[in-house]
């Protein structure tokens, strides 16, 4: 009794933890871009983090020397292809069109809602009108935190880019629920980023852009971009999508605007208005509305698979090996 108590909530802080590290870790990349905004194209900054990234994870790969299934290994060459290369490109290529960072970030909200709503027929995790309502809150909440910086000003069709980029993010993410690679996420992101590094570093280098400035703030980029966004912001991403399902840990994506916020406030200065305030607190009731949702029972159904502890009963209680051969006597 006492156990069965404290797991749901450790389980809990558990997620919390997670979640908070993730909605940081995550914000931090826009920060790193903006750290390097002014020292090098944002292809050469994306080339170099990828490189970067991609070398360590690769040596950490040699050392512990994994078996990655065939299957695996090209479901994450086209996960990292799309997850990584399409939604970075889109959102970076954007900015450099002129598409302000407000649009950017609005545009990009859409993936929550998005990755939710689809999430019902691709993979059978079921939302509630409640939730619903909560994305969309959610959506309105980023709105209000970025709409200082809602202008106009790049090309028409540049404003497809992130639309095109949170489209890339979301068909990755239902791939790798959908699919389920065995790997695990250390595994899953050396093979992301190595395909991102050959991606970003042909676009480099077709536009003679490779090779990197020996300007210090390049560097300090490249080492949040790899350190805190990569290994930090994009692994906790796919850490809670396969802990807690796709539509709440895409929830927690509606806070990284307004952390965003609050770092660019603290680094460079920015501006705090009291409608952007008003936007971070429907971010967080919105959240908090989906994460109060209870967890999809297939998502439930699955620990308790891989735990070998038996299967659920149907009032609920666990009915392990020891309970079904006293119920076949």
């Amino acid at each position: 009794m006492y156990t069965s108590a404290i797991a749901p909530r450790r389980d809990a802080l558990i997620g919390t933890v997670l979640g908070t590290v993730f909605v940081v870790t995550w914000s931090s990349g826009f920060i790193g871009a903006q750290l390097g905004a002014g020292a090098a194209p944002a292809s050469t900054l994306l080339a170099w983090r990828f490189i970067v990234a991609g070398g360590l994870l690769l040596a950490w790969a040699c050392w512990r020397r994994p078996r990655i299934p065939a299957r695996d290994l090209a479901l994450h060459v086209l996960i990292g292809a799309l997850g990584q290369g399409g939604y970075l490109y889109g959102v970076f290529l954007a900015a450099e069109l002129g598409v302000s960072a407000g649009v950017d970030n609005l545009i990009t909200a859409l993936q929550p809602l998005l990755a939710a709503v689809l999430a019902v027929p691709v993979l059978g995790e079921p939302i509630t009108r409640r939730q619903l309502a909560g994305f969309v809150v959610g959506l309105g909440g980023v709105a209000l935190v970025v709409g200082g910086d809602l202008r106009g000003g790049a090309p028409s069709w540049a404003y497809a880019l992130p639309l095109a980029a949170t489209l890339c993010l979301v068909g990755a993410t239902l791939i790798e629920r959908r699919t389920r690679p065995s790997v695990g996420v250390v595994d899953a992101l050396t093979v992301q980023a190595g395909t991102s590094a050959l991606i970003f570093t042909a676009l480099a280098g077709a536009g003679g852009g490779l090779a990197p400035p020996a300007d210090p703030a390049f560097w300090t980029a490249i080492a949040v971009l790899v350190v805190l966004a990569m290994f930090g912001g994009y692994g906790l991403y796919w850490v809670n999508v396969r802990r807690s399902g796709v539509g709440r840990a895409s929830a927690l994506l509606y806070l990284t605007p307004p952390a965003t916020m609050f770092g660019a406030w603290a680094l460079f200065g920015s501006t705090l208005t009291p409608l952007s305030l008003v936007g971070v607190l429907a971010c967080a009731a919105a959240v908090a509305v989906v994460l109060r949702a209870p967890a999809p029972r297939s998502l439930a159904k699955t620990r308790v698979r891989s735990a070998g502890e038996g299967r659920e009963e149907s009032d609920g209680s666990l009915r392990t090996p020891a309970r079904r051969r006293a119920a076949s006597r």
